[in-house]
């Protein structure tokens, strides 16, 4: 797991809104060239991306503040919040293409200049294709839910402006200008699906989602190989926020160990854990045989408890 480098993802998502404004800039010239209803949609979803690129900026600075009196385990969760707003935009700028194109249905015309308007919004889909791929994987590896869900959105867009520029060429080709508004609602449920996706991964993260099933078990792995010395774990707990982890559980130990001792199984345990999961937060429960366990039982290898 990449430890998060809130310098690369700051600045990524700060390019981010002038990037942004530029492809906007490019798909509407595209419209203006060639009077499409189709790019004019996909220039509207654009107008979406500018304000989702503000968001995410200032959302993700401000998650990672320190901790502080009121929010004593940190502001992560913020980048939840971006991130249902962010698919809430991704929905809106799927009814804002529907509205146009329902319009359009019914007095369709052939395209102005196509050759330079395609272009055009094909230059932009390239800018806007290599972006959406190096915001989700920089998200990925960072833990950062806003940028992701950024990329993810601007991936929507790629999507519609490959629609859009496929649709627009069989139009001129065949000479069915229905084709053009047509393909605007095909592409606007496309964007109506990707934004469903966006805001249920978001709010599972507000819900405090528990580690993704191979972090779980590579914690466990962790546990079973270095808490030698102890007599059984149980009540294990995970919840993600953004790049934080939070990671509790109880561990058993002989009545007559020292305080000492137990504290040195702790540290073992959490620098092993930090291995796997950078910058998690622990917290250790540490009991005396004899107490009855609940909760959620690790095995520890060699003990058979």
């Amino acid at each position: 797991m990449v430890a998060r480098d809130t310098n690369i993802v700051e600045r990524l998502a700060f390019w981010g809104i002038p990037l942004s404004l530029a492809v906007m800039g490019l798909k509407m010239l595209a419209w203006w060239v060639t009077g499409s209803v189709a790019l004019l949609s996909d220039g509207l979803e654009s107008l979406v991306n500018v304000a989702a690129a503000f968001i995410a900026y200032f959302v993700i600075r401000y998650a990672q503040r320190p901790a502080d009196h009121d929010h004593q385990f940190g502001h992560h969760k913020a980048e939840y919040i971006s991130a249902v707003i962010e698919g809430v935009l991704i929905v809106v700028a799927a009814l804002l293409i529907i509205q146009e194109a329902w319009g359009a249905l019914f007095e369709p015309k052939l395209l102005d200049a196509p050759v330079p308007g395609l272009a055009i919004n094909g230059l932009a889909g390239i800018i806007n294709g290599v972006w959406a791929t190096i915001l989700i994987r920089t998200g990925k590896a960072h833990r950062s839910p806003a940028m992701e869900a950024d990329g993810r959105h601007i991936m929507s867009d790629v999507v519609t402006s490959a629609g859009v520029f496929v649709g627009l060429i069989l139009a001129v080709l065949t000479g069915y200008a229905i084709l053009d508004p047509l393909l605007a609602i095909l592409v606007a449920f496309n964007i109506l699906w990707q934004g469903y996706k966006v805001i249920s991964h978001s709010l599972g993260g507000l819900m405090d989602r528990a580690l993704e099933p191979d972090e779980e078990a590579a914690v466990r792995e962790a546990i079973t190989a270095c808490s030698g010395g102890a007599l059984g774990v149980h009540d294990l707990k995970s919840r993600r926020a953004g790049a934080a982890a939070f990671i509790d559980f109880h561990l058993v130990v002989p009545a007559g160990m020292s305080v000492n001792e137990a504290h040195g199984i702790c540290d073992r345990l959490e620098d092993a854990i930090k291995e796997i999961i950078p910058g998690a937060t622990l917290a250790i429960h540490v009991e005396p045989e004899g107490e009855r366990a609940h909760g959620q039982k690790v095995e520890v290898e060699g003990t058979g408890k």
